[in-house]
């Protein structure tokens, strides 16, 4: 299982170096359909696995300078106790001892994939289809005003909430929070996107240790696999067209995404 559950590892990493997305996406039904992993165990080890691999990508960043410490502040002041209240949400359902618990969070999960990839997706189509179309945009928020700061505080915490019940969305759906609300050029959103995943998901598997849900047997192959996967996919994507390879990981993980909606 060790050696397997390290390849996989190894090729989702290698997916989040070419797209900067789809990692706990792609893990935690891998961890839950591959392996037969419980989803509140794949949910709590995928966020601990994820914490090295986005440290070592916002080091990078950082070094760069290709980071909006700023914005990062803000939006942490938000989905940190966001995502803590989420996993305490988690917590409440498991003590309730709620028939088809696992059920419960796989559809969870599932939705959270859906809802990331289908927004994605769905743009991408109607450029493709008319790349003059008029597309909904979402408000932009000014941190120099205390309206646009409390709106940024208030969105991530959601976000952080969805993160803390399903490991999904601290790089997908914040990309798009990044993208629509701030407008940062490309050079700065994957590096403030990366180093503020890493201080959610930090936070976030605190408290997923806490409450007993990370299995290290998962963590350590994932980490042996995903990081040296991320490097070498950062590697590739300088080769490899981004828009196909974007648009087709989005496929799949619609295709995931029903899959545990699906799941009876």
């Amino acid at each position: 299982m060790v050696l397997s559950l390290t390849i996989a590892s190894f090729l989702v990493g290698t997916l989040v170096g070419l797209t900067g997305v789809g990692g706990a996406a792609l893990m935690t039904p891998l961890l839950i359909f591959g392996f037969q992993v419980p989803a509140a165990t794949a949910i709590g080890s995928d966020v601990m696995s994820a914490v090295l691999m986005k440290i070592v990508g916002g080091f990078q960043h950082y070094r760069q300078q290709t980071v909006d410490l700023r914005l990062v502040k803000w939006l942490a002041i938000g989905s940190v106790p966001g995502s803590l209240f989420g996993i305490g949400l988690l917590h409440r359902i498991k003590e309730a001892q709620i028939e088809n618990l696992n059920e419960l969070l796989i559809h969870g999960v599932g939705a959270a994939i859906l809802l990331v990839a289908i927004v994605a997706l769905g743009g991408r189509v109607l450029r493709w289809i008319n790349p003059n179309v008029s597309l909904p945009t979402l408000p932009q928020l000014d941190l120099s005003t205390a309206s646009g700061r409390l709106a940024t505080v208030l969105l991530a915490a959601l976000l952080g909430c969805l993160l803390g019940l399903t490991s999904v969305g601290s790089g997908s759906l914040f990309a798009i929070v990044l993208i629509g609300c701030f407008r940062l050029d490309s050079h700065k959103l994957v590096g403030t996107d990366i180093v503020h995943a890493a201080i959610l998901l930090l936070f976030t598997a605190v408290g997923h240790v806490g409450l007993g849900n990370v299995d290290l047997g998962l963590v350590l192959p994932i980490w042996l696999g995903t990081v040296p996967g991320v490097l070498f996919g950062a590697q590739l994507c300088r080769v490899i067209h981004q828009g196909m390879l974007r648009t087709g990981l989005y496929v799949l993980l619609v295709a995931i995404g029903w899959q545990l909606v699906s799941h009876a």
